[in-house]
């Protein structure tokens, strides 16, 4: 994991909150982590806790040409050795199925060669939605990772299944894709 690029992407849910404990077990195990996220994750968790994390600005803009002059969806997938999506959204899982870029996120994943993992988190009655997994075959289909959610305590107060996988089991699979 020692200097290996890795890139994060956070979507909006309150699920983002453990995606910092991530990326501190990353950033601890030496790697080189750098965070992406979507407008709506920023209402869960503030991009000065990542930036304070990973020493590195958090990038949330398309167009933020000071730090990324050939445009961050280039040349943050271009450095980038895995892209680990958690939480993935419902929203997030439908445009990446249907191949949008309308937020710096999914255009980043549209740019990416390296493998790119997904941790969804959602509500249950979302996650059993035939489209929401109809986007998420289509996603494996196309060769996205998927760390599938857990079943336990919902913040919609209920117990199901769209509990994002806890941040050491997608330490792992990040740590597997990187040999």
């Amino acid at each position: 994991m020692q200097n290996r690029e890795i890139l994060i992407g956070v979507t909006g849910g309150i699920a983002a909150y453990k995606s910092a404990s991530l990326v501190s077990q990353l950033v601890q195990a030496e790697s080189s982590v750098t965070v992406v996220m979507t407008p709506a994750a920023t209402k869960f968790v503030g991009p000065q806790t990542f930036a304070a994390l990973t020493g590195k600005p958090v990038a949330t803009r398309t167009f933020a040409s000071r730090h990324y002059p050939l445009g961050a969806h280039i040349e943050l997938a271009q450095r980038a050795e895995v892209f680990c999506i958690a939480p993935a959204s419902a929203d997030c899982l439908a445009k990446l199925a249907g191949g949008s870029a309308d937020e710096l996120l999914s255009a980043v994943a549209l740019c990416c060669t390296c493998p790119i993992l997904i941790a969804p988190a959602m509500n249950a009655a979302m996650w059993e939605k035939p489209a929401v997994q109809r986007n998420l075959a289509q996603l494996k289909k196309d060769g996205f990772h998927c760390i599938d959610p857990q079943e336990g305590w919902l913040s919609c107060r209920q117990v199901g299944t769209g509990r994002m996988a806890e941040p050491e089991k997608i330490f792992a699979a990040i740590q597997k894709q990187l040999g």
